[in-house]
């Protein structure tokens, strides 16, 4: 490896090194209300997804291989309600996996989201970075509420296929 190479790689680690202090040094906050909003939009989405689809679509799933819409929304309120109570520190044990109505899986819905609220509420500055075990692994609070986030939103975009192979305009599209 030539001298250059060497030196432009001990000069660009030097260069980040420096900048790490300065990273950690700035507010979390702004990411805190970012990532917050974020979730607001995503919740209300998959709420108003169970609440629009029909109740015969609870039990329809586009091929026989996946889940049902009920299972799908089932399987979200059970997410949320894992890593939410994780992030807060209190860990569920979460049960919409049990339920089979529509108004029995809107309502575990909403409990989860209500779940995911308060953990979003207790996030602060000095907690946000908090290292917490969530199955084998370790993330930060924040870091697992921005994973329950992401989570969240590719399963509802599952969930608007459902609802389009049923004839029902999902809530993102609605105008």
């Amino acid at each position: 490896m030539s001298e250059n190479v060497c030196m432009t790689r001990v000069s660009t680690f030097s260069f980040l090194l420096l900048l790490a202090p300065l990273s950690q040094a700035q507010s979390t906050a702004p990411l805190i209300a970012d990532a917050k909003q974020v979730f607001s939009a995503v919740k209300n989405n998959i709420v108003k997804a169970a609440e629009k689809m029909p109740e015969d679509g609870y039990s329809f799933k586009p091929s026989p291989d996946i889940r049902t819409f009920g299972e799908l929304m089932a399987h979200i309120a059970d997410a949320q309600t894992r890593m939410c109570s994780s992030a807060s520190g209190d860990p569920k044990t979460a049960s919409a996996a049990s339920k089979k109505t529509k108004a029995e899986l809107v309502a575990a819905l909403k409990e989860s989201v209500a779940t995911c609220d308060s953990a979003w509420d207790s996030l602060t500055e000095a907690n946000a970075l908090t290292m917490i075990k969530f199955r084998n692994t370790d993330r930060t609070k924040l870091g697992l509420m921005i994973y329950n986030t992401v989570h969240s939103n590719e399963e509802y975009g599952y969930a608007a296929v459902y609802m389009r192979v049923k004839g029902v305009v999902p809530p993102s599209s609605e105008k």
